[in-house]
């Protein structure tokens, strides 16, 4: 090896080090591995942007554009009750999320599939009183294992089948022996895919007790601000007839279910079992993130009929915090007669007070200076009365818009059609639509479905553009571009050739041995330079390595196939155990703990399964 070849491999592990720290920032210590490489004479600055316009990397973006239409919308609340259900347990938790998720991946691309489930099982983990932690790894765990089940599951079984079914044509059109295949069926790859997801998805669920618990549940985060707000059940409602249980409102993190206005008697200590009727009024005590999940909760609005008479839709309001001053003309007197609304033009929907419960009507609350108000009110809000006299401090809290509930069979609809399009697209090869005969669409790919999904949520109000905007997670962005970098690098200055190289030499008599060592560089390689780059690196040394062994090259095919997808032991080894890193609080040794055992069981059986199915 050159010299290239050594400073790529001193700067990959060097990445890999800081990636190990909690104190820097992945996004931080991979774009600076890319500069060094540049610095270094490795990469010119044109290798080392191409990453950042890479199709699957923007596809990412976009599909974070289609998950916000779908939790603007509440359709994830609605998704997650309908998958998840209540469990008591951790392990529970874990079956009734795993199971379902396996399942769609292996009917869909893993990706979208796991960006649209992320805020559904971090809102459904506070909901449980589980550490989000607990939940997010597992969830892209699943997700990664189903995606081994079909060929359209992950992207890079779609990449090594298509450098197989270009492989194949390359021997028909040579004229010689054609021992490779045309591809592979798209449900051939099963036979290996089921086994691993099921002993997989067992040994997390053994091992739930290690998985890392990086965040605190609200439950029991102390917070002086505990706000008292009333709800009313709306006429119609969902959660009409339904009982405090199965309507979610037991469970609430950080927020309790105090007592019930039905027709002027007052419920207390309600039950479990109570049945809830329209027009009942919910009184409920918590924190203020607690008081945003009643926003989502559909057929829940506040009780007080100010919210009605603002000049904004409520779909455009968010909740603002506002601690009253001496100087507020309300100060002295109940929220009615202050009219604050008409003042303001803003809802107190709660109030504050030391951390005492404020009883009584809404209105009927004589403020007082120090007062917190939790308000419903135009986000313009908080700029106009920043420096006023009449509030010492104005906040808004984010993420508190009202779900966009008319819109959500809308969002749901325009996700599902992308996925069965770029399903059958992917599946028949072609998908061609003709307008006024011509043809301008050919194959739909992940990249042009997201594109045009993204395109819909906005155009049709599902998503504001500034929300859109917003919900793209671009520190993950830059985390996979300088990424898909250091994979570029590694494979120009020869460090990765060389290295499989000699680790191929070892083993070149025994071809068991070599499936094994096949599958084991992939995986490898995977950790380090993603799925998709390890499998373009290693798919012409497996072909080289069944030639000169004169065995059947599907098995070494199959093994780069699922040892490029089955990397579970570093954040960057795959896109969705990148996506989960940020929102489940992780670090490195997080997915060393539990990833590397994962590797080594699933690749056994993975390696077993292949040698028994395409014998050499």
């Amino acid at each position: 090896m050159g010299f290239e070849a050594w400073l790529t491999i001193i700067v990959v592990l060097g990445v890999l080090a800081m990636l190990a720290s909690p104190r820097i920032a992945p996004d931080a210590a991979l774009f600076g591995g890319l500069a060094l490489l540049v610095l270094g004479g490795v990469l010119t600055p044109e290798e080392a942007l191409a990453g950042f316009g890479n199709e699957g990397l923007v596809t990412i973006a976009l599909l974070f554009v289609v998950v916000a239409g779908i939790v603007e919308t509440g359709a994830v609340t609605w998704l997650a009750e309908r998958l998840f259900g209540r469990p008591r347990t951790l392990v529970m938790a874990l079956v009734r999320m795993m199971a379902p998720t396996a399942l769609l991946s292996a009917l869909m691309n893993n990706t979208p599939l796991v960006a649209m489930l992320i805020p559904a099982v971090n809102d459904w983990a506070k909901q449980r009183k589980i550490s989000p932690s607990k939940l997010l790894m597992p969830l892209s765990y699943a997700a990664v294992l189903g995606g081994v089940c079909t060929m359209i599951g992950t992207s890079t079984n779609l990449v090594v089948n298509g450098m197989l079914i270009r492989a194949h044509n390359a021997q028909v059109a040579a004229g010689g022996e054609v021992t490779l295949p045309r591809g592979l069926g798209i449900f051939e790859i099963a036979w290996v895919g089921i086994p691993c997801t099921i002993v997989g998805l067992a040994f997390i669920v053994l091992a739930s007790r290690w998985l890392p618990d990086r965040q605190t549940t609200l439950a029991s985060v102390s917070d002086p601000r505990e706000y008292t707000i009333e709800m009313l059940v709306e006429p119609g409602s969902p959660l009409v007839g339904k009982s405090i249980e199965e309507a979610g409102l037991r469970h609430l993190s950080g927020l309790y279910l105090a007592e019930i206005y039905r027709d002027g008697v007052v419920l207390p200590a309600v039950g479990p079992t109570e049945k809830l009727r329209s027009n009942d009024h919910l009184v409920f005590v918590g924190i203020v993130d607690s008081v945003v999940e009643l926003q989502r909760i559909r057929g829940l609005t506040p009780a007080t009929n100010q919210v009605f008479k603002l000049d904004s839709p409520r779909t455009q309001r968010c909740l603002i915090e506002a601690v009253a001053s001496q100087n507020c003309p309300v100060v002295g007197k109940t929220i009615r007669d202050g009219r604050f609304r008409s003042l303001y033009n803003a809802a107190v929907i709660a109030v504050a007070r030391h951390g005492e419960r404020v009883r009584g009507k809404i209105g009927d609350i004589v403020l007082r200076a120090g007062d917190t108000l939790l308000l419903e009110a135009h986000p313009s809000f908080v700029d106009e009365h920043r420096n006023s006299r009449h509030f010492y401090l104005v906040s808004k809290v984010e993420n508190s818009t009202p779900p966009r509930f008319e819109r959500g069979a809308l969002a749901l609809g325009i996700l599902l059609a992308m996925v069965a399009m770029v399903t059958i697209s992917e599946s028949l090869g072609s998908l061609p639509v003709v307008v006024g005969g011509v043809q301008i669409l050919d194959t739909l790919t992940m990249f042009k479905g997201a594109l045009i999904a993204a395109a819909l949520m906005i155009l049709t109000r599902c998503v504001p553009m500034i929300q859109a905007r917003k919900a793209v997670d671009w520190s993950l962005l830059v985390a996979i571009g300088a990424s898909l970098g250091l994979g570029k690098a590694l494979d120009k200055s020869g460090a990765a050739q060389a290295i499989t190289g000699h680790l191929l030499e070892w083993v070149h008599s025994n071809p068991l041995l070599t499936l094994a060592v096949i599958y084991l560089v992939t995986l490898i390689m995977t950790e380090i330079l993603t799925n998709n780059a390890a499998a373009a690196v290693m798919f012409p040394f497996a072909l080289t390595a069944a030639a000169q062994l004169g065995v059947n090259p599907v098995p070494m095919v199959v093994a780069v196939m699922v040892g490029a997808s089955l990397g579970f032991a570093s954040p960057i080894g795959y896109q969705t155990n990148l996506m989960v890193y940020g929102p489940g609080g992780y670090r490195f040794s997080d997915y060393l703990k539990v990833g590397v055992p994962l590797d080594l069981i699933v690749g056994a059986v993975a390696v077993a399964m292949i040698s028994v199915v395409w014998r050499f």
